[in-house]
């Protein structure tokens, strides 16, 4: 018996050591720019998103999601590092680099960012497009002026953006067809373009070709994934900048979509709120008709929402290469998806366009958690959950967190109960952040608070008109106002 025993002992220190990594599942997360819940799975008929769709029977859907800020950098800030605007007082797009929240060039204790928790943890990270603020992870301003050091410090250990045509930096962010983009000097401002050919023609096909072919080559090796005898598991951010202004797809795109049958916004009139704006990123932009006379058309509203769509339907097709890359590398069964998008949009709703607004248009995004082995799949959930909740949610999913911690607490919450039972609640109320306004939800109403403005200048919202901001409640219901406000954050009432 003790011979016995030696010689197992012997031969099982004589077997290949399975790296602890190599059990933990994979990590695709796909980011989609200024994406609304206009999608299939979110019961919209008329979308044309099949492969979001797809993804969605195959997980988890996530029916009241609220991102922190409704502004990219700001979002992706929170994201990142798990932290509230409350905590941080991250509200701008150069979240990550600059003011008081900028993030640390030096190697800290903990980890400042997701992907430098997994990266410390024995993933091999990638970035392929926007996953922070800037196009490709390099801090660069729109006209190409910086030192393109790395947007998140010691988060990424490979950065794959293919730039084509257009360039290092924001270019491929406002491209056009055939090399051209908003920031090159040419004076290219169009709303809407729609003549490429080829996805490939345009960024966001290009990081689809890329992605595909990575998950491809990642398979011909698994042993030796970048150049580790050990296998590695990946934690892989994927960017798309479409459906983010300017409306740029193909043709077949809008070929697609221009006649198609779709309702005008539900609530088209300016609210009485300091908080409407005019829409200038939107207005800035040269239309293919005249936007003198302002609020638009109802006619010139569904040219721009099917603009938008068409664009959707594009990205919509780059996922749906990637999914299918996934299948085929035989990589899905053992990797975590996950579809984020940075914020809501108005489509012509409140007389608005873009976002950069405390409401529910602009606050609210979709999120897709597809954990394989865990929960029902196919289904959805009207939880209400945050952009926060998605840090927190992958460490514990993939069971990292032991050897290294954050820097910082996080201030988000496991979806795990969710994902196990979509019937599951994990927090009473969500928080989004937009200047001066702290805005909360719960299941029933919207109350938009401002400090400075005080109880006189509070705003409440509810779900007769989908929370939009058309008739102010707050007069109404004033022990409602009291009962939410009692989510705000302490010195902020």
């Amino acid at each position: 018996m003790r011979y016995l025993l030696t010689l197992i002992l012997c031969l099982s220190a004589c077997l290949p050591v399975v790296a602890a990594s190599a059990e933990k599942p994979n990590v695709l997360f796909i980011a989609v720019d200024d994406l609304r819940p206009e999608l299939g799975c979110y019961g919209v008929a008329y979308a044309p998103t099949p492969n979001i769709d797809r993804l969605a029977k195959s997980g988890l859907t996530f029916t009241n999601h609220f991102v922190q800020v409704p502004t990219c950098g700001a979002s992706r800030y929170a994201l990142l590092t798990g932290r509230s605007p409350a905590s941080s007082g991250a509200l701008g797009n150069n979240a990550m680099y600059g003011g008081g929240s900028a993030l640390s060039q030096e190697v800290l204790a903990g980890a400042q960012s997701m992907p430098e928790m997994f990266r410390r943890h024995g993933y091999r990270t990638t970035q392929v497009g926007k996953i922070s603020h800037t196009a490709d992870g390099k801090v660069f301003a729109y006209d190409g002026k910086g030192d393109g050091r790395d947007e998140v410090p010691h988060a990424w250990d490979e950065f794959a953006t293919p730039l084509g045509p257009w360039g290092r930096g924001w270019g491929i962010f406002f491209a056009y067809a055939n090399g051209l983009h908003r920031e090159d000097g040419g004076g290219h401002k169009a709303l809407m373009e729609f003549v490429a050919e080829k996805d490939e023609d345009l960024p966001d096909g290009m990081m689809a070709d890329a992605v595909v072919k990575m998950l491809e080559r990642w398979e011909g090796a698994k042993e030796i994934r970048y150049g580790n005898p050990e296998p590695e598991p990946f934690f892989l951010g994927l960017g798309f900048f479409k459906p983010h202004l300017p409306f740029v797809a193909t043709k077949a795109d809008w070929q697609a979509v221009a006649d198609l049958e779709i309702p005008p916004p539900p609530h088209p009139d300016k609210p009485d709120s300091p908080y409407w704006h005019g829409s200038g990123e939107f207005f800035k932009y040269d239309f293919p008709f005249d936007k003198k006379q302002r609020p638009l058309s109802k006619e010139k509203v569904l040219e721009c929402r099917r603009a938008y769509l068409a664009c959707v339907r594009y990205t919509d097709r780059q996922i749906g290469k990637v999914l299918d890359a996934l299948e085929e590398t035989g990589f899905a069964e053992s990797t975590i998806v996950v579809l984020w998008g940075d914020h809501g949009w108005n489509l012509g709703d409140s007389a608005m366009w873009a976002k950069h607004a405390p409401f529910e248009r602009a606050v609210r995004s979709p999120l897709i958690i597809r954990a394989p082995g865990i929960g029902k799949h196919g289904v959805q959930s009207a939880a209400l959950v945050e952009t926060l909740d998605v840090y927190p949610t992958l460490v514990d999913l993939c069971g990292i967190g032991g050897k290294v911690k954050p820097q910082f607490p996080l201030d988000g919450v496991s979806l795990r109960p969710v994902l196990e039972d979509p019937q599951a609640t994990v927090k009473g109320a969500a928080l989004s952040y937009w200047r001066d306004a702290i805005s909360v939800r719960t299941a029933d109403y919207r109350m938009v608070w401002s400090k400075k403005r005080g109880i006189d200048g509070v705003e409440l919202y509810d779900t007769s008109t989908g929370f939009d901001p058309v008739k102010n409640l707050a007069g109404d219901h004033p022990q409602v106002i009291e009962r939410l406000r009692g989510y705000l954050p302490s010195g902020m009432h």
